[in-house]
Order: structure tokens, then C-alpha cells, then sequence
């Protein structure tokens, strides 16, 4: 996908603590079509923000993560893409932090990011349905409450099926701060 600017779209992104990417990521091996599987596990903000907007986005993550502390989360359970399986998640503050960004870019933003993110990891996608309820079934008993805390933003440019990271921004107000 390329925007009318004639750059690749930007792609923000929550960044999850290092226990649980790491077993996103295992579980999206382990599910996800193999010849599809070009990502690491994430949880996408905003899929296409104009890319000759980079250096105004950089300085928007960067400004914010200062200001953010880590951002509590749940995930709440199994998500049913009807050819794949999601991991849901839970986290008004994150759904905030999207709304300010929103609210900065507004007239920029794609028709699907005007609309504010079902926060999720998707760890199987465009799998044959028997497939996709087995892996929900296995792990809805596994998911619910389980606690963590997003650890920041990250900004990547998609470049027709994987991404080029442009930049990761840790969260770093001290947690009684309000952003």
C-alpha cells in the first residue's frame, strides 16, 4: 500500500512487556500460516498514517511516551476472527492515549484509524474455521485476567508485507503522573 504522498504508510503500535511477547510470538508461530507469517506478535494503534508525516509522528510518540507511564492491561480473553484467533485485550488508558494521537492528526487519518483499535494480538489468521475455533477453545480457559502493562509505542513503515521499525518509545512517567 502506498498513500497519495507517494510514501509507504506508518504503523503505530503498543508494545507489549517482554514475557508476553514472547509468548505472542511463540503462539503466532505455532498457529499462524507460515508463508504469512512475517511479523513479530503486536498490537496495532493506527495501520496506515501518512508516511511524509514521520517526522511530526516521531516527535508526537516520543513527546507522549515522556509523559505516559506504563499503561495497565488485560487480556480478557480469546477474540474470533472467523479464519483466525486473536488474543484480547483490555486497557482504557491505551484507548485514551490512541483518542489524543487521533485528536492531533485529525483530516489525516485513514477511514479505519478514525475509528478507535479493538486492542488485540492476532496469533492465527486465514486458517481453514475448525482450525481457528480448536486454537480458541484451547486457550480461553488460559486468558482470562491475566494482567500486564503495555511498555511503550513504536513506529514502523510498512513496506508491502513486513515492516521497517523506525523508532520504540518506552513509557516513562512514573505511574501516579496522569499523561
Amino acid at each position: 500500500m502506498t498513500l497519495p504522498s507517494g510514501l509507504p504508510p506508518l504503523i503505530v503500535t503498543a508494545l507489549l512487556p517482554p514475557d508476553l511477547q514472547a509468548w505472542a510470538d511463540r503462539l503466532r508461530r505455532e498457529h499462524y500460516p507460515p508463508e504469512r507469517n512475517q511479523l513479530s506478535a503486536h498490537v496495532t494503534l493506527f495501520h496506515a498514517l501518512p508516511g511524509r508525516l514521520e517526522d511530526e509522528v516521531r516527535e508526537r510518540l516520543s513527546r507522549l511516551a515522556a509523559m505516559t507511564p506504563p499503561l495497565e492491561a488485560t487480556l480478557s480473553g480469546v477474540m474470533d476472527l472467523g479464519s483466525g484467533t486473536a488474543l484480547r485485550i483490555e486497557c482504557p488508558e491505551m484507548l485514551a492515549l490512541y483518542s489524543e494521537i487521533a485528536e492531533h492528526f485529525h483530516g489525516m487519518l485513514s477511514a479505519q484509524d478514525q475509528q478507535a483499535p479493538r486492542l488485540h494480538v492476532t496469533i492465527q489468521n486465514k486458517v481453514a474455521r475448525p482450525a481457528a475455533r480448536a486454537l480458541q477453545d484451547a486457550l480461553a480457559a488460559d486468558l482470562r485476567g491475566r494482567r500486564f502493562a503495555f511498555a511503550g509505542i513504536a513506529l514502523h513503515r510498512y513496506l508491502g508485507g513486513p515492516w521497517e521499525s523506525l523508532g520504540r518509545w518506552s513509557f516513562r512517567a512514573s505511574p501516579r503522573r496522569k499523561a
